[in-house]
C-alpha cells in the first residue's frame, strides 16, 4: 500500500497552467464532485466516452461512480482538473490511476472535456501524473488506449512513452515510460514533498 496521508485531501493539490496559461486546479476527487462528476461524463461525446471506457456508456454506472469517488481504495485515486467557468468551478478533464506495488508501475486513463481540447491540458495532466508516479515509488508509467484513438497515441508518442501491443486485446495497445526521478527531483512541489517524506518514512532511511 502506498503511504499518502490521506487525511487532508487538498495537501496534494496542484496548479497547473494551460498552452494558454489558464489555470488548471487539478486535486482528488470527493464526495461533493458527484454530480458534477456525473455531468462531466455525460456531456462528453460519443466519441470522448468510448475512446476512455473502450466502450458505448452515456454516463458511469453507479459501481463505477462509487469506485471513482473512492480515494486511495486499493492504491486507486481518481482525480480532477477544474478551471473558473462563469464563476464556478468546473471540471474539465480527469484521470484515474492505480499504483501496482508489487511491479512498481502506475497505471492510468484520462479525458478532457471536447469543449477544452487543444489547451494542452491532456499534457499538463500527464506531466503531473508521472510526478504522482515517482512520488509512490513507480518505476514505470504506462496506459491502455484503442489503436483508433490517434489523439491519445499522439499525445503519448510526444510525451516521451514507448508503445507495445497489447497482452490481452488487439484493439488496444500500450504505452509506457520509465520514470527515473530521485525525490528531490520530482518537479511538483506537492509531490516532491511526498515522496521526500515516503523516503524519510522507509525503514532504509533509518537503517
Amino acid at each position: 500500500m502506498s503511504t499518502l496521508r490521506l487525511e487532508d485531501l487538498k495537501q496534494y493539490s496542484d496548479v497547473l497552467r494551460t498552452r494558454h496559461d489558464e489555470r488548471l486546479n487539478v486535486r482528488f476527487v470527493e464526495p461533493r464532485d458527484t454530480d458534477e462528476l456525473q455531468h462531466y461524463f455525460r456531456s462528453l461525446s460519443t466519441r470522448s466516452r468510448y475512446n476512455r471506457f473502450f466502450g458505448a456508456i452515456s454516463e458511469l454506472p453507479k459501481g463505477l461512480l462509487h469506485d471513482f469517488l473512492e480515494v486511495g481504495e486499493g492504491d486507486r485515486f481518481t482525480i480532477v482538473a477544474t478551471m473558473m467557468v462563469d464563476g464556478f468551478e468546473t471540471i474539465v478533464a480527469e484521470a484515474r490511476y492505480a499504483f501496482h506495488a508489487e511491479t512498481a508501475t502506475l497505471e492510468f486513463g484520462l479525458s478532457v472535456d471536447d469543449r477544452w481540447q487543444g489547451h494542452g491540458i491532456a499534457t499538463a495532466l500527464m506531466k503531473n501524473l508521472e510526478c504522482r508516479a515517482a512520488a509512490l515509488g513507480a518505476e514505470h508509467i504506462y496506459g491502455d488506449t484503442l489503436r483508433s484513438n490517434e489523439a491519445m497515441v499522439s499525445l503519448a508518442r510526444k510525451s516521451g512513452f514507448t508503445f507495445i501491443n497489447h497482452p490481452d486485446d488487439w484493439k488496444l495497445v500500450r504505452f509506457d515510460k520509465e520514470i527515473n526521478l530521485a525525490p528531490q527531483d520530482i518537479p511538483c512541489a506537492s509531490w516532491r514533498l511526498a515522496a521526500l517524506s515516503r523516503q524519510a518514512d522507509s525503514p532504509s532511511a533509518s537503517a
